[in-house]
């Protein structure tokens, strides 16, 4: 059915028999019900669209106005009542931590996913709207008491006997029915406060003045004044324009996703309350805040392509920029320190540069084997690398330089040229999954590979796993403490690693899983092509399996060698 509408009436008063369930109620399924998903990019009106504006802020699972709003993982919104109690995750042990060893499973049933507790967290944007939503009513209903309407709350049948979907979807039948004041904004709102109207209805109406006055004008005065006194929560708390693409934190705040993707690029931490962020710079996985965008592109969607434009002309003009300098030399790897003595001139220039601009370069090992390096083909380097951050620097008189360095992340060569005799490139960061993601695979793989174990174990009794097996068991958690304790071995055995010296640079092992597998490829004598590795891989759990099978290397290798030192 084609949307048309006629002044003075809703698609229900112009079609007094056939209802169909609007596109913006057809993506997730409730129990009693549908959800949305995509939010609507016409601007929506006070008067013929009140239903879907009122559907706007109500909870797809109690249908009453949203109450202490949770902005879950999946970008939905719900009552923090509606959301079920925390269950302990199973086979997950990254990030170790009480708050993500704990689940919700996401009311919705379109949804299925499981959330980490530490993920639900009160929205604090649209909190501060729905008080402010609610106030603005309880104002406007004592000056709109003499507007009679009556409301017939249209449900969706459940038809369990039709046999096609079509049928089932075109069939409806009468719900609750009130008359109210207001205007149909005020009244459509306030009969799902009193939880006479279920999220997936629509709503017919009946004006009951003797005049006729539909009191559109009360729908128009209410919403402009809506517009009002809720924008200035719109505008996010990094650009202070309004929300583009508004994306909410673990942590409840809300902002642009650009805005946060770029605060993320360079820090891990809510640019608001300063709370740790666990999400990829790029926000890979992250969803939009599907209620907030439903809003600012049903409210005023004329300002929020106008914003989208700015961005998508500025972003445009930088996709081309080769500004990232490298320096072709060695493996660096995050969190870890590099020591650099610059003397060649072309990079002394390039370091002089550096340190009076961003204090960034990438560092890039020698492709020793001239193999092509994906699309750039034949290059002298190889194409993933290290950003650095210059930590520390003394500059020699003769024009060397000293250099500290700390790396701050991965990124991936996509374009690259010459400047002054040294290599520049426009690049793509490289990033692990979401801690969603990891924990999923880390559930699959272990619950899999433990099913398989067993069943291998019954048909070959008195036989060990195969190590490929064996390690696919373990979780992410005993993957890192089999890691760590051999650490523990080698530096009891006098490693010549794991000297003294070779802490003070490194520092000790770290706890984190995500981190662990650079600091001990920065101390093991393991060949740098072989370390190489660890720069592509963007999962937790695959680093420290990798770390893993090196340590069973040594192992064999100190245990064939009949060293009285044997680790096994």
């Amino acid at each position: 059915m084609n949307r048309q509408r006629t002044k003075g009436c809703s698609i229900v008063d112009s079609v007094e028999h056939s209802f169909e369930l609007p596109l913006s109620a057809q993506a997730f399924m409730c129990d009693d019900g549908r959800l949305p998903e995509a939010s609507q990019a016409v601007a929506l009106d006070a008067h013929l669209d009140a239903r879907q504006l009122v559907r706007l802020v109500q909870c797809p699972r109690c249908s009453r106005p949203l109450s202490t709003p949770v902005t879950l993982p999946c970008g939905h919104t719900v009552c923090r009542g509606c959301l079920p109690p925390p269950q302990p995750r199973t086979n997950i042990s990254y990030p170790n931590t009480p708050d993500r060893l704990m689940g919700i499973a996401c009311p919705l049933l379109g949804c299925g996913a499981e959330h980490a507790s530490a993920e639900c967290s009160v929205d604090v944007t649209l909190t501060k709207l729905m008080d402010l939503i609610k106030a603005e009513i309880v104002q406007h209903r004592p000056s709109a008491q003499d507007s009679p309407t009556r409301l017939v709350e249209m449900c969706w049948q459940n038809d369990h006997d039709s046999t096609h979907e079509k049928e089932k979807a075109s069939m409806s039948h009468q719900g609750h029915q009130r008359e109210l004041h207001g205007g149909r904004l005020v009244a459509t709102f306030t009969m799902a406060e009193l939880g006479e109207l279920r999220y997936a209805s629509e709503v017919h109406y009946q004006s009951l003045s003797a005049s006729g006055d539909a009191y559109e004008q009360l729908d128009i005065t209410l919403l402009e004044r809506l517009r009002d006194v809720t924008h200035k929560e719109l505008d996010c708390l990094v650009c202070y324009n309004l929300m583009l693409d508004p994306t909410t934190t673990s942590c409840g705040h809300t902002f642009c996703r650009r805005c946060l993707a770029r605060v993320m690029d360079h820090s891990s931490i809510c640019p608001f309350c300063r709370r740790g962020l666990h999400v990829p710079a790029s926000l890979q996985n992250q969803s939009s805040n599907v209620i907030l965008n439903s809003l600012l592109n049903g409210l005023c969607p004329d300002l929020v392509n106008a914003r989208a434009d700015v961005v998508k002309a500025e972003e445009q003009a930088g996709d081309n920029v080769m500004n990232v300098p490298l320096f072709i030399c060695t493996l660096s790897l995050p969190s870890m320190p590099t020591f650099l003595h610059v003397f060649e001139p072309r990079y002394r220039l390039m370091m002089r540069r550096v340190i009076e601009g961003s204090r960034q370069f990438g560092m890039v090992m020698y492709n020793r084997t001239h193999a092509p390096q994906g699309d750039l083909g034949a290059t002298p380097f190889l194409e993933y690398g290290t950003l650095l951050e210059i930590v520390n620097y003394e500059l020699l008189r003769d024009g060397r330089s000293f250099i500290e360095t700390r790396g701050i992340g991965r990124f991936k060569v996509k374009a690259h040229g010459l400047l002054d005799g040294y290599n520049v490139s426009r690049i793509e960061r490289v990033e692990d999954v979401s801690l969603a993601e990891e924990a999923t695979l880390e559930q699959r793989e272990t619950t899999m590979a433990r099913d398989y174990a067993e069943a291998f174990l019954r048909d070959h009794r008195h036989t060990q796993l195969p190590p490929e097996l064996a390690i696919e068991t373990l979780s992410t958690q005993q993957l890192l403490d089999s890691c760590t304790a051999f650490v523990r071995e080698m530096r009891e055995a006098s490693a010549p690693w794991l000297r003294e010296r070779i802490i003070q640079v490194y520092g000790e092992p770290p706890q984190d899983p995500a981190t662990f597998p650079y600091w001990f490829a920065s101390v093991v004598p393991i060949v740098e092509e072989e370390k190489y590795v660890l720069l592509q891989t963007e999962r937790v759990r695959e680093r420290l399996k990798i770390v893993y099978s090196w340590i069973g290397r040594i192992r064999g290798q100190r245990w064939s060698s009949g060293n009285a030192c044997s680790i096994l």
